[in-house]
């Protein structure tokens, strides 16, 4: 699939994922039960195995390379293959303004 040019936060934070340790159908649930883990954790929130597993943010890469919004390769089992320095960059600022989209009163 043909990467795409720049995907719009709403974009990001409405694509499905495939089961996660969330549990979260979406990047946006998925965000929001981050925070909410974060929150009833608190000083035990663990940033390395929030959901209990370690490389979680591959399970918010793994949507966007699926989408096109980045490139990367999948292995056989829909697990993270490689995952380009560039694309790791891009994704991180795909998340961070979704995540800065959640807080605007507009969506």
């Amino acid at each position: 699939m043909p990467e795409m040019t720049t995907p719009t936060p709403q974009q990001v934070l409405d694509l499905a994922m495939p089961e996660n340790d969330s549990g979260a159908g979406t990047i946006r649930g998925y965000l929001v039960a981050l925070l909410a883990t974060l929150w009833r954790e608190g000083e035990g929130f663990s940033g390395k195995r929030p959901f209990g597993n370690s490389s979680w943010q591959c399970d918010l890469y793994i949507p966007m390379i699926q989408a096109g919004m980045i490139e990367g390769t999948l292995d056989e089992d829909g697990y993270l293959d490689d995952l380009p320095l560039s694309s790791e960059r891009k994704a991180d600022g795909l998340i961070l303004a979704a995540i800065n989209a959640l807080g605007d009163s507009d969506g």
